[in-house]
């Protein structure tokens, strides 16, 4: 499949890299693709920087977030979420129309420290306000409840037994996700309901932050046991 990733942080590289080492056609999305290739300095979770990534990774294109929308079968927002929607607007909703939109993105909130709240919350969620954005993308929520290398690796913590959470209106799109789930190693695919319940997923994300400060690694993950 073409696939875009929007997102050039920590997550979107990981899942760039993982999808094209499985065969898929893959672009990142940035707001300024010469910015972003002329990037020395590390990531922000101490990386490599993103033109030495690259170099390793000449396969994958970079382009702007509409040039990766609109060549792609399936979009993958990997944005920071406090700029998911500006990034997929600029991405273009005539680009995202039809098309599968797996969003794993957190809707973190800094705004009074570290740790971050989440904005929305409770009554609403990143995942929804994509949805509704966007109304004839595909959205499926996923993924956003661990760390990038265990997402792309399950099998690297705990034997891959722990579970991944899919939220979404669409059956089909629930279904190419979850294909792509399956291809990373994941093999307990919970299928939580409608877009709706992203609520839920997202809200994980305030124990998350909390069990990688008690173990002070991210290298772990939930499983429902059952």
């Amino acid at each position: 499949m073409k696939i875009a990733v929007l997102g050039t942080g920590t997550v979107g590289p990981t899942i760039a890299a993982a999808l094209s080492a499985l065969g898929h056609d893959v672009v990142i999305g940035t707001r300024d693709p010469q910015a972003t290739l002329a990037r020395t300095e590390p990531g922000a979770t101490g990386g490599a920087p993103f033109s030495e990534w690259h170099a390793a990774h000449g396969g994958i294109g970079v382009g702007t977030f509409a040039d990766a929308g609109a060549g792609a079968d399936v979009v993958v927002n990997a944005t920071n979420g406090a700029g998911s929607l500006a990034a997929l607007t600029a991405a273009g909703a005539e680009n995202l129309a039809g098309k599968v939109l797996m969003d794993i993105a957190n809707p973190l909130d800094f705004s009074r420290g570290f740790p971050p709240s989440l904005n929305p919350v409770n009554t609403d969620s990143l995942g929804e306000q994509i949805q509704r954005a966007f109304p004839e993308a595909r959205v499926v929520k996923t993924l956003n409840t661990m760390t990038a290398s265990v997402m792309v690796d399950p099998a690297s913590v705990a034997g891959g037994d722990h579970s991944v959470f899919i939220s979404g209106n669409d059956a089909a799109a629930k279904e190419t996700v979850a294909g792509l789930l399956k291809d990373f190693g994941h093999r307990d695919i919970i299928d939580l309901g409608d877009i709706t319940t992203a609520r839920g997923a997202e809200m994980i994300l305030p124990i998350w932050l909390r069990v990688w400060g008690a173990l002070g690694t991210g290298a772990f993950n939930f499983k429902v046991a059952r």
